[in-house]
Parts: structure tokens; C-alpha cells; sequence
């Protein structure tokens, strides 16, 4: 088989470039392993906030539209408090957009990506199928199934998630840095209307994000020590909402567990490339980033827009030729980075108990409050 283009991993990242590259002219595959997670009635723990710039992005791929909306919640503010009583509150009113952001589940939008991908002209779906060698050629890439398939192709794209095979095979020799800590997910019903406003607190034992869904419900992400991590996990589902429901300072009134907990390890991935010769990486295989943010998945949506973006202005080249990588990977360096330094000294400032950084941050944030003009320009940036 032979190819322009093979994207290994059919996640968000992956499906969506697969999409956005419909009317490209160029000939794809997209290699996945798994099936797809079965749909039901119920809520889904993996829960992600999207930026609108990236709700753009996934209404130009077909797949937006799919959705059925009353799964899906507005952001309109976001509050954030310190451990000292500071605050910092961002309104979508105040910058003049309809929001900040839109809450959804993963698989609902998984199965609305490759809804998309059904009959698509230039894309064979090979699914399930698990990839067992990569060779990189100057002028082409050679990529082995297990089932004794060849594939040939001009460029290789891994977005294949965080514990990338491809990022791997490519002998990517850095390692992700581990934070300590895990992230504990779950959703909860909730006795007060939460008004489509995101709440988050910071303290020097951990950070908690709850994030409004449709209706009186909510997700959380709860970054903890690992050992805090297990402590939680092992409460009742009510002792575990008494926990949550008193760092978060009763806010939401009675909370009710509706998917249970779970917990992953944080941590960072900073690579030097995110090129070889005719491959690329993108989203979690590129990049990992501390979730106090909620921006890992809106950095692998723009690492996509930049790709296809590249890739549309190729001209005579092909489409895995050195100069089209090496623009791509500086495009995407600087904001990979911001996103970063800014999620890591967010984490190392507030999850911190020394008394001159207690006394800096919480001045920071209250600062921040009352300088509008600033707060108005970081809001809008987390539009994109």
C-alpha cells in the first residue's frame, strides 16, 4: 500500500487532521488499534474544555455539527481563588465573546470525528490494526503492521497519545519529567445551578478544577500526591463528595458521584524536535502539559491546524519534505513552550507552602483582578 500521508492514532488529534485534509488531494491513512468506546446513556469521565478558536476548527472538519448539543456546556466566567482569599474572575462579557470555552465528553466527540471519516474520498481507515516497525527514508517512510502489511508513505504522522509508539520508534530520546502528583476525574450532580461558570482552587496541597456540564452537573479534575490520590479512590462514593464538596467550599451545594473516580500520573514532556526525517508528531505525542490549564488537547487541535495549514502551502514539494517539517515544528515551538512554562510555574508557585510565595501569588492573582486591560488580554488569548 502506499500512501502521502499515514496518521497512526485515530484519538481527537489524530481523526481530526484526518478530516481537516478531506479536499487536500493528498492520499491518506489512518492506522488505530483500538475500536471506538461504546456510546450509552451515560456520562463520560474523560471530559475536555474547548477553546472557541478550536470549535471553529472542528465544525470546519464536519464533525461540531454532529454533536448532539444538550451534551454540551458553555463556559461564560471562570472564577479562580487563592488559598488567602484572593481571586481572580474571567468573564466572557467582559471581552465581548458569547464564551470562554465549551465543555465536552470524549468518546461523544470521538464518534462524531470518524462519523465524519466514513466515505471520505482519500482516506482508508485501518482499524483495528497494530503497527509493528517504522523505517525512515530520505523520500519515504516505511511503516509494518503485525498482521504482515507494508505501508509506504511520504510522511508518517504519530498522534498516537502520550505514551506514543511512534515518538518511540523515531528514537525520541527524551522522557516525560513526572510531577508527583495524579489526577483525579469524576462527575457529580449538583444541588446548585452552576450558571456556566468554572470554578478553580489553589492551595499548596493540590489544585481542583470543576468544570460545568449540561444541567445541574459538573466535572472535576483534582490534581493531588499520588498518596492523597489513593486516599480519595478509596473513600465511598459519599465520603468522596464530602471531599470534594469541602475544597471546594460548598459552592455547588450536595454533590452526587454519577461516573466514579479514577486517577492518572501528571506530567510534563518537553521534546527538543517534534520532526525526523518524514515524520511528525502531534498533541499528547508531541506534548505533555500539567492539566491545571485544561490546554493539553486545544495544543494537539492547533498542532493540527498548523500541520494542514503547512501542508496547503506546500506548492511543489511533497508533502514530507525536510523544509515543510522544519516550518511546521518552529510554528508550533513558541506556543508549546508558553503553554509549559506557564502551566509548570503555576504549579510549582501555588503548590508550594513557603510563606514568601503564599504572600506572592495570592498578590499576584488579586493584581491581576483589578488590572483589567491584562486581564482582558490573557482571556482572549485562551480564545484560540
Amino acid at each position: 500500500m502506499e500512501f502521502d500521508i499515514v496518521i497512526i492514532g485515530g484519538g481527537l488529534v489524530g481523526a481530526s487532521l484526518a478530516s481537516a485534509l478531506k479536499n487536500s488531494g493528498l492520499r491518506l491513512a489512518l492506522v488505530e488499534g483500538q475500536p471506538l468506546p461504546r456510546i450509552d446513556s451515560g456520562w463520560d469521565s474523560r471530559i475536555y474544555a474547548f477553546t472557541p478558536g478550536n470549535v471553529g476548527f472542528l465544525g470546519e472538519c464536519g464533525a461540531w455539527q454532529r454533536l448532539d448539543m444538550s451534551r454540551v456546556q458553555q463556559v461564560e466566567e471562570m472564577r479562580v481563588f487563592g488559598d488567602t482569599g484572593s481571586r481572580l474572575n474571567f468573564s466572557a462579557y467582559e471581552i465581548g465573546a458569547p464564551e470562554l470555552a465549551f465543555i465536552m465528553e470524549s468518546r461523544l466527540l470521538q464518534h462524531a470525528l470518524w462519523d465524519s471519516l466514513q466515505g471520505q474520498d482519500n482516506l482508508t481507515l485501518l482499524q483495528p490494526a497494530q503497527c509493528a516497525e517504522i523505517s525512515l527514508q530520505e523520500d519515504h517512510a516505511l511503516l509494518k503492521l503485525k498482521d504482515g502489511r507494508e505501508i509506504r508513505s511520504r510522511l508518517i504522522v504519530g498522534a498516537d497519545g502520550r505514551d506514543s509508539w511512534t515518538r518511540h520508534q523515531a528514537v525520541m530520546p527524551e522522557v516525560p519529567t513526572p510531577y508527583h502528583q495524579h489526577g483525579v476525574v469524576a462527575n457529580f450532580s449538583i444541588g446548585k445551578a452552576h450558571r456556566g461558570i468554572a470554578y478553580q482552587w489553589f492551595k499548596p496541597e493540590s489544585i481542583l478544577a470543576l468544570l460545568p456540564l449540561p444541567g445541574k452537573r459538573i466535572s472535576i479534575v483534582w490534581s493531588v500526591s499520588p498518596e492523597r490520590s489513593a486516599e480519595l479512590l478509596a473513600l465511598t462514593h459519599e465520603d468522596f463528595c464530602a471531599q470534594v464538596s469541602a475544597a471546594s467550599d460548598h459552592t455547588l451545594g450536595e454533590l452526587q458521584v454519577i461516573t466514579p473516580p479514577a486517577a492518572f500520573p501528571l506530567r510534563v514532556l518537553n521534546l527538543a524536535h517534534l520532526t525526523r526525517p518524514r515524520l511528525v508528531l502531534v498533541g499528547d505525542a508531541a506534548h505533555n502539559v500539567h492539566p491545571l490549564s485544561g490546554q493539553g488537547v486545544n495544543l494537539g487541535l492547533r498542532d493540527v491546524r498548523e500541520l494542514v495549514k503547512v501542508l496547503s502551502q506546500r506548492g511543489a514539494l511533497d508533502c514530507g519534505h525536510p523544509s515543510l517539517l522544519r516550518r511546521y515544528e518552529k510554528a508550533r515551538q513558541g506556543d508549546i513552550m508558553s503553554m509549559q512554562l506557564t502551566t509548570d510555574a503555576l504549579k510549582n508557585l501555588f503548590v508550594n507552602d513557603n510563606p514568601l510565595l503564599r504572600t506572592l501569588r495570592n498578590a499576584g492573582l488579586t493584581a491581576t483582578n483589578k488590572f483589567v486591560p491584562l486581564k482582558k488580554m490573557l482571556a482572549r488569548h485562551a480564545l484560540n
